[in-house]
């Protein structure tokens, strides 16, 4: 299994080749993907794209976790506040 290097919320992590975003938010163990505006934690609920919990920003970018594959050197930061 080839590992690939990303920055997950400011700090280094080693995911699996071929994962998406939401599996390796997951794999860290704190799988939230955004902060609501009642300041509770999201996860990805559908996990196809439809209900719109698993937002993210990548590179700078707003995008769904599950739908976005992992890539090397990616940068991943929960979106709201916390």
């Amino acid at each position: 299994m080839k590992l690939i290097s990303l920055t997950l919320a400011g700090q280094p992590y080693q995911v699996p080749e071929g994962i998406t975003v939401a599996a390796a938010l997951s794999l860290s163990g704190q799988d939230y993907c955004r902060i609501s505006v009642s300041q509770q934690p999201r996860a990805a609920f559908c996990g196809m794209g439809v209900c719109q919990e698993c937002r993210v920003i990548i590179d700078g970018v707003q995008r769904l976790a599950c739908q976005t594959l992992c890539q090397p050197e990616m940068r991943i930061e929960r979106s709201g506040n916390k």
